[in-house]
């Protein structure tokens, strides 16, 4: 609890600068997280869903806040050169605090009635459609609480009735700061029914500080609508992040989401998806490579609510060196969801005897109509593919390369955005081969 009480007695102090900094709709829900820690408090590792990632070990430093929200020096020129190729909209997200466009962004050519903004703008603006879906999530665990007790800014993207947003749209989320800062970031996803969205989000850290990130998503795709999401980490070996993903579905949409980790410190991604809608889709995708001693933790949650639906699931890990992956994923069909069609796959390599995978795949059904499977391997390269592989001539080294880019491909391969699923294929090999790790800032475009 010591970690928690620094946040705690922090925000009693400084309440009256982080209230005059945020929108009253922001800060209208504070008492309530307050209320919520006091009760549910930080996950521990006792609790089953966080056997192998201590957050209150992670929140123990004593991080800086940036509760006066300055503006901190930022160095554009690098940053604003992040970009994938042919997206129409770049825009960027410093240290939690400040919402900013690209030079030259085209965020006019959006459609009519689309709205892209920051949180706390977007609460004073449009404060009954802020209202109507901030903090509505049903939250699963204290990091959650502790984002809505702390953050005073973040971004939101408002996609009304039967538009479609052609193009996808790129947050970039940027870390830069000469002092081990924690960041808190709120991302609010709304669609309404017919709406289509693409969004893209990087996440990188422009300096060798420790830095964590604490960030809640939340998403609401109604009837008929049309999300993909696609979350992108290279951060570096001193960066933390827990990020919570919160889903609510509604009849006959659709929901995407590709998590990727290439490059990071210590990590612990949520995805909690209620499928409240018959007929509805969801795809959950995954891509872990570590090595040293980076840890990635992926939980994932499908609550099929309704009848009629369809989830994938495809987690893939590559580990060496000492490094931690864990995955845990629990799909729930209740009683009511008759017709239910889930698939849930979690496939590893582990290339060093150092190295671990925790593999727990679930499933929980209370309807007898429904087709489900789960599965999940650990493994090692293929032995017979790199023998025949060497004997044509290839390196040993350039055959591993290639098997393991082969292992992920199938990932890769399910993402339907051209430019971005030839970049991470750039990009994945050259993790592969040490280079990326090398390389300053973000790689996007390098």
């Amino acid at each position: 609890m010591k970690a928690l009480n620094q946040y705690i007695e922090l925000y009693k102090e400084q309440k009256d600068v982080i209230e005059n900094t945020s929108a009253p709709g922001l800060n209208a829900q504070r008492a309530f997280a307050l209320e919520a820690l006091a009760h549910k408090g930080l996950p521990v590792e006792s609790d089953e869903n966080y056997l192998h990632s201590n957050v209150e070990e992670w929140l123990a430093p004593n991080y800086g806040l940036n509760i006066q929200r300055l503006n901190l020096p930022l160095d554009t020129e690098e940053p604003f050169r992040c970009s994938v190729p042919n997206l129409s909209t770049q825009l960027y997200f410093l240290n939690g605090d400040s919402f900013m466009s690209a030079p030259q962004t085209n965020a006019s050519l959006l459609p009519d009635g689309v709205i892209v903004k920051g949180l706390n703008t977007f609460a004073c603006d449009y404060s009954e459609i802020f209202s109507r879906y901030y903090n509505k999530s049903s939250f699963t665990d204290g990091t959650s609480f502790l984002n809505t007790l702390l953050v005073q800014d973040g971004f939101v993207v408002y996609v009304p009735k039967n538009v479609v947003v052609e193009k996808p749209i790129q947050l970039i989320e940027l870390m830069q700061s000469q002092f081990s800062m924690l960041a808190c970031r709120r991302i609010l996803l709304i669609l309404e029914q017919g709406a289509a969205l693409k969004l893209l989000l990087c996440d990188h850290s422009l300096r060798m500080q420790e830095y964590l990130s604490l960030q809640v998503v939340e998403a609401f795709v109604e009837d008929n609508a049309s999300l993909e999401l696609y979350d992108l980490e290279e951060t570096h070996t001193g960066n933390s992040r827990i990020s919570s993903l919160y889903v609510n579905v509604g009849n006959d949409s659709r929901f995407v989401c590709n998590n990727i980790t290439l490059h990071n410190g210590r990590t612990r991604n949520s995805a909690n998806v209620a499928v409240n809608g018959h007929g509805a889709e969801i795809v959950l995708n995954g891509i872990v490579i570590a090595d040293k001693e980076q840890h990635v933790d992926n939980y994932t949650f499908i609550d099929h609510n309704s009848c009629n639906s369809t989830s994938r699931e495809l987690f893939k890990y590559v580990l060496s060196g000492s490094s931690v992956g864990a995955f845990k994923g629990k799909v729930l069909v209740r009683g009511g969801a008759q017709g239910t069609d889930s698939q849930q796959t979690n496939r590893n390599l582990a290339l060093t005897s150092s190295a671990r995978m925790f593999a727990e795949p679930q499933l929980e059904i209370y309807a007898d109509n429904v087709k489900c499977s789960h599965g999940a391997t650990v493994g090692q390269l293929d032995q017979a593919a790199l023998f025949y592989m060497r004997q044509r001539g290839i390196s040993e080294q350039e055959a591993k390369m290639l098997l393991k880019e082969a292992f992920v491909g199938e990932v890769i391969d399910s993402i339907p955005l051209a430019p971005l699923r030839d970049r991470l294929n750039r990009l994945i090999s050259l993790r592969f081969r040490g280079q990326l790790a090398q390389c300053k800032g973000c790689n996007i475009c390098h």
